[in-house]
C-alpha cells in the first residue's frame, strides 16, 4: 500500500508540473529566455542520454529503436554539427523524435538556467506538496467558471482536471449548482490536461449506479495496466438523464482529450468544436544535461471500447466548427432539445426567443469568419 501511495504522489507532482507549464505558458506571453552557445561536446553527451533513456523507457521499445536509428544516421551525416545555440538545438531533436514517433507528447526542453541534477524518483517533499495543494487552490481546481446560462442551461469552463481528492467538494458543489438545469456544456477549449483520476470524479455524475470502465493506462515498466472506471458512490448527483455536450479547440490536450474520447465513444456526449492536439502519452521529464531535459512519454492510453487512443491524431469533433463558434452552436443544440420537454407556453415562448437570438448571433459570427 505504501508504495501505491508514493507512486500516486509522484504522479500527482508530475501531472501539476506539466499542468502549470502548459496552463501558465498559455495564459500570458513571458520574455524568452536567453539561449547559450553549445559546442560539440554538449551536443554529444545530451544525444548521449536521450537515447538512453529512449531506450530504456519509452512506451513502445521497438519506436525508441527507431527513433536511435534516425538520430545515430543524422549523426554520421554531420547533420547537427552547425549546431551552436541551445534552442535551435532542442527543437532539432524534438522535431526529429517527432517526425519517427508521431508523439506530439515526446520534446527535448532548452533550459537557460542550470538543472538540478535529481536522484531516483522519490516522495514528494513537505514543501512540494504544500506548493501543490496552493496551486490546487489558487486554480480552484482547474474550475474557471460556473453558469446557469438563460433558458437553464449548465456551463462549466474547465481549465484542466486537478487533484481530485482535494478537488472532490468543489466538483460536487459545481454539479449541484448545476443539478437542475436542462442540459450541461463543458467547455474544455482552454484545458491543458491533468489527473486522470479527477477525470473518473468528473465523469461519475454523468453516468448511473453501475461502474463504467472509462479508460486504460498502459505503462511500459513493470508490464502493467491500470484502469480507469467511474465511482457512482463518489457522485451524489447523476446527471443521467441530461444531455451533454463538450466544446474542444485545438488547443486541448491530454486528459481533456481523454475526457473528450471516453465521452464520445461511450456515446454519453456530443463533442463541438475542433480537432484536438493528439497528446495521449502519459510520462514524465528527465535531465539529460546541464541546460537540456526531455519530456518522455512512458505510458500510453487505451479506450476500452475502441481499443486505440488520439495520440497524434486528436479527438475528432461530432460537429466541427472554428472554437469561436463552439458555445454558440451547443447552447443552440441545448435550447432547441430543451423545448421538447417545457409545457409551459410562455416559457416555451421565452426560450424560442432564446434561439432566434443565438442563431442570429452564430449567423453573424459565420460571416465574419467568411469575410476574414
Amino acid at each position: 500500500m505504501k508504495s501505491i501511495i508514493l507512486v500516486a504522489k509522484v504522479i500527482a507532482v508530475f501531472i501539476l508540473a506539466l499542468f502549470v507549464l502548459r496552463n501558465v505558458a498559455s495564459a500570458q506571453q513571458p520574455q524568452p529566455q536567453p539561449d547559450r552557445t553549445i559546442d560539440a561536446a554538449t551536443r554529444a553527451a545530451v544525444i548521449d542520454v536521450l537515447l538512453k533513456e529512449l531506450n530504456d523507457t519509452y512506451v513502445f521499445a521497438e519506436t525508441a529503436k527507431k527513433m536511435e536509428t534516425d538520430i545515430r544516421g543524422r549523426l554520421s551525416k554531420n547533420e547537427y554539427d552547425s549546431i551552436t545555440s541551445g534552442q535551435a538545438f532542442a527543437k532539432k531533436l524534438t522535431e526529429d523524435l517527432q517526425a519517427v514517433s508521431r508523439d506530439k507528447h515526446l520534446r527535448v526542453r532548452f533550459s537557460a538556467s542550470p538543472l538540478p541534477v535529481r536522484t531516483e524518483r522519490r516522495e514528494p517533499t513537505a514543501s512540494e506538496i504544500e506548493q501543490g495543494r496552493w496551486f490546487n487552490r489558487r486554480v480552484n481546481y482547474g474550475f474557471e467558471k460556473i453558469e446557469r446560462l438563460n433558458g437553464n442551461i449548465g456551463y462549466i469552463d474547465l481549465r484542466g482536471f486537478n487533484d481530485h481528492e482535494a478537488g472532490a467538494e468543489t466538483v460536487a458543489a459545481a454539479m449541484t449548482f448545476l443539478q437542475n438545469t436542462e442540459a450541461l456544456i463543458f467547455d474544455l477549449r482552454q484545458n491543458g490536461g491533468g489527473n486522470p483520476s479527477m477525470i473518473a470524479l468528473i465523469s461519475s455524475y454523468l453516468f448511473g449506479d453501475k461502474p463504467v470502465h472509462l479508460n486504460d493506462l498502459y505503462w511500459r515498466k513493470g508490464d502493467k495496466t491500470d484502469e480507469f472506471w467511474t465511482k457512482p458512490e463518489s457522485a451524489k448527483i447523476k446527471f443521467t438523464n441530461k444531455d451533454v455536450y463538450v466544446l474542444t479547440s485545438n488547443y486541448t490536450f491530454s486528459g481533456a482529450e481523454e475526457f473528450s474520447f471516453n465521452l464520445k465513444n461511450l456515446k454519453r456526449a456530443t463533442i463541438i468544436g475542433e480537432t484536438t492536439g493528439g497528446g495521449a502519452h502519459p510520462g514524465g521529464t528527465v535531465r539529460l544535461h546541464d541546460h537540456f531535459s526531455a519530456f518522455i512519454p512512458v505510458g500510453r492510453a487505451i479506450n476500452p471500447i475502441s481499443k486505440t487512443n488520439w495520440e497524434g491524431t486528436g479527438v475528432e469533433p461530432d460537429i466541427k466548427v472554428p472554437k469561436e463558434q463552439a458555445l454558440k452552436v451547443a447552447y443552440l443544440m441545448a435550447l432547441k432539445k430543451s423545448l421538447e420537454t417545457i409545457k409551459d407556453e410562455n416559457v416555451r415562448n421565452g426560450v424560442k426567443g432564446l434561439i432566434d437570438q443565438t442563431q442570429k448571433e452564430l449567423n453573424e459570427m459565420k460571416n465574419i469568419a467568411k469575410a476574414n
